[in-house]
């Protein structure tokens, strides 16, 4: 499957890198988009620490089913996770509650440090759940499926023009800092520099304007009144009735797992 959200945060270009098709590709995109926003929602809100394992692992197992490149994956939770790292260091200093250390005058609590486990494997299990579903879906068929569940167009829009443009904006940026480094411009703490990167900020403004009206000229001589129309199409089938049922299912034990272990 070509140009995959799973690379978007790179540059349109890295969309096209290569993902193995899985069993979760050939379910209807609305249901995973569906099934990803009701795991993240029934993790975030979960506040004991099995079914937070729980979720992880289920997370790890559609990843799995999914056939995300782990290298790539990988590095995008570590990118994540060394923010959670930073997180779980600070938050017992921040919490009231049991000592687990004292000095210099301060003190850290059991408190803080299990709401910070509690965070970071709720963001790593949604992370890598939205991944698994979500990011292996492309542009048009996210776009499809969002307008499906009623999305209001002008988001569907507004994502798929951002996600088009993303690299146009990089390559401009990309020829600027070139210009900027044929006339000698070598980067420094100096007011100098601060100056020549407020110029080049503005430059990429004002040319991402000037094309962003060109584009739209040319889509105006092309018909274009306001609304785009998507052509993909996908019919329930059985696996979909299925996965229907098992994610109905483990929401349902991660669910009774917040009642039972409170």
């Amino acid at each position: 499957m070509s140009q995959l959200l799973d690379h978007s945060a790179t540059s349109w270009r890295g969309q096209s890198l290569s993902h193995q098709d899985s069993v979760v590709d050939l379910l209807d995109p609305s249901l995973r988009v569906l099934a990803a926003f009701g795991f993240a929602f029934v993790l975030v809100l979960s506040q004991v620490f099995l079914p937070l394992i729980t979720g992880l692992g289920v997370a790890l197992l559609v990843a799995m089913l999914a056939r995300l490149d782990l290298r790539r994956t990988f590095k995008r939770m570590l990118a994540m996770d060394l923010f959670m790292i930073c997180l779980i260091f600070l938050l017992p200093f921040t919490t009231p509650g049991t000592p687990i250390w004292q000095g210099f005058g301060l003190s850290a609590s059991w408190q803080g440090l299990e709401h910070g486990l509690m965070i970071a494997l709720k963001a790593n299990g949604v992370m890598l759940m939205l991944l698994a579903l979500v990011g292996t879906l492309s542009p048009v068929v996210l776009a499809q499926s969002l307008a499906k569940l009623k999305v209001p167009e002008k988001l569907v829009h507004l994502m798929l023009f951002t996600l088009r443009y993303l690299d146009v904006i990089n390559q401009e940026y990309a020829r600027m800092r070139l210009a900027m480094r044929a006339r000698a411009f070598v980067m420094g703490c100096n007011c100098h520099t601060w100056r020549t990167i407020g110029y080049l900020i503005g430059m990429l403004l004002i040319h991402s304007l000037e094309r962003s009206e060109r584009i739209f000229n040319a889509m105006k001589c092309r018909g274009y009144q306001g609304k785009l129309y998507l052509h993909h199409e996908m019919q329930w089938q059985r696996r979909d009735r299925l996965f229907v049922g098992l994610a109905l299912f483990s929401l349902t034990i991660l669910i009774g797992m917040n009642f039972i272990w409170k």
